[in-house]
């Protein structure tokens, strides 16, 4: 099964945790500006981020962005 990125949810997560989002940059040592691009879908996480991320928050990866099914069955 195909799937693709919808929304991020880190926001979420954050809110979940307890964590802001300075916090959350400071633990992974980047800029915050950084985590604000991946809260506003201006740019998708890469999974090594992403597998930090979601190791931090205590969730897991695949909570991160919504998923939504393709249909495409072309090879």
């Amino acid at each position: 099964m195909k799937w693709e990125l919808g929304s991020c949810l880190l926001d979420q997560r954050l809110v979940d945790c307890g964590m802001s989002r300075l916090e959350l940059a400071a633990a992974l040592l980047v800029k915050p500006e950084r985590i604000n691009d991946y809260i506003e879908n201006t740019r998708v996480m890469p999974l090594k981020v992403a597998i930090s991320i979601a190791d931090t928050v205590k969730c897991d990866v695949r909570d991160l962005y919504e998923l939504r099914s393709s249909s495409s069955t072309s090879f």
